[in-house]
């Protein structure tokens, strides 16, 4: 398998990091800006939206992470990071699209003034209101995780890789933030396992 993108992606550390769980090996090639532009046709011809991550296994290319993710689960993981019985694949899945639709939007203003210094991020209200709509979704989290959950589904699966690198996100803005205690010790068990050290290092929040 190819992974196509840069580590200091999120979405593409997620698929790294599934991958690690599985042992799978596979090769990766930097795309992204500032190292490589994926607006180029030879990388637009695998994705249109010109952005990372892709993969491509043999015959298959694919694009989104979510969608990547689910792929690796099914394909080389069976039971591992996605569960069969379907009620609970129906709650794991749940959580994955909860993270990237509901969760995922409302860090954007405070990570690119706070993280990524980008130049027109600086309004302090702004940033405030930011924090405080991400904030809100933690509070889900928070309130899903309180009643004795290991993992947000029981079992790990590909739900808490993607919640965990949301959660070192939050965790490596330096703002006042509200403390949430069970999402704090869940975030922890997660960073426990080895290729959850190593996709949420202290370098690539």
């Amino acid at each position: 398998m190819k992974v196509l993108g840069r580590v200091t992606s999120i979405n593409v550390r997620k698929v790294l990091w599934a991958l690690d769980e599985l042992a799978l090996p596979y090769e990766r090639e930097d795309w992204g800006l500032p190292l490589r532009d994926p607006k180029v046709p030879e990388f637009l011809a695998l994705n249109p939206n010109g952005q990372v991550p892709v993969i491509r296994d043999g015959d298959v290319t694919l694009w989104e992470s979510t969608a990547i993710l689910i792929y690796i689960a099914d394909r080389y993981g069976t039971g591992l990071l996605l569960p069969t019985d379907h009620s609970r694949r129906g709650q794991a899945l749940q959580w994955l699209v909860w993270q990237a639709t509901e969760l995922n939007p409302t860090w954007g203003y405070a990570v690119n003034a706070r993280i990524r210094n980008t130049p027109g991020y600086d309004d302090p209200a702004k940033v405030r209101e930011s924090i405080a709509r991400w904030a809100a979704k933690m509070q889900i989290l928070e309130e899903h995780m309180a009643v004795d959950r290991e993992f947000v589904d029981g079992a790990f699966s590909v739900a808490d890789i993607a919640l965990g690198l949301s959660l070192h996100r939050w965790y490596a803005v330096p703002e006042v933030k509200p403390d949430f205690p069970a999402v704090s010790a869940y975030y922890m068990r997660l960073k426990e396992r080895p290729a959850g050290a190593t996709w949420m290092g202290a370098e690539t929040p």
